[in-house]
């Protein structure tokens, strides 16, 4: 099949097929004119190349478990690397734990600045009003 119907097959743009093809995730043999021509296994891959890539996984750590792409995803985990897809999991799992832990940082650090600005705002009102008064 061609790049257009692959597309259509997977609901995965053109561009991101070429992209997956150069970072050596799909494989694509070129007819006499250059077209490129997929295989069907290339459906799965793709399928499961845009499905890790949604579960946050990088490029690089999809390379690691290559081999087991042209699986369907429902067989996916009983790759024979299947080892080397947990070490994966594992590993992306504690990257964005380490991300999740500081965002929640940044964001009680904001809300505690908020706090003191609006503590503070509130006393330089009530420090206006008092000033009011007195000169009334």
């Amino acid at each position: 099949m061609r790049i257009g119907e692959l597309s259509e097959r997977t609901g995965v743009s053109r561009r991101s097929i070429r992209y997956y093809e150069q970072k050596g995730l799909l494989r694509a043999h070129r007819t006499d004119k250059g077209w490129r021509e997929y295989d069907e296994t290339a459906v799965n891959r793709v399928l499961n190349v845009r499905e890790l890539l949604r579960s946050g996984l990088t490029v690089e750590d999809i390379l690691h478990v290559e081999p087991c792409l042209s699986m369907e995803m429902a067989d996916f985990m009983s790759c024979s690397d299947a080892d080397h897809a947990i070490a994966m999991y594992e590993e992306r799992l504690a990257v964005i734990d380490e991300k999740a832990a500081l965002l929640r940082r940044h964001r009680e650090e904001l809300v505690r600045r908020i706090a003191m600005l609006r503590t503070r705002s509130g006393a330089d009102e009530l420090q206006e009003l008092l000033d009011n008064a007195r000169r009334a």
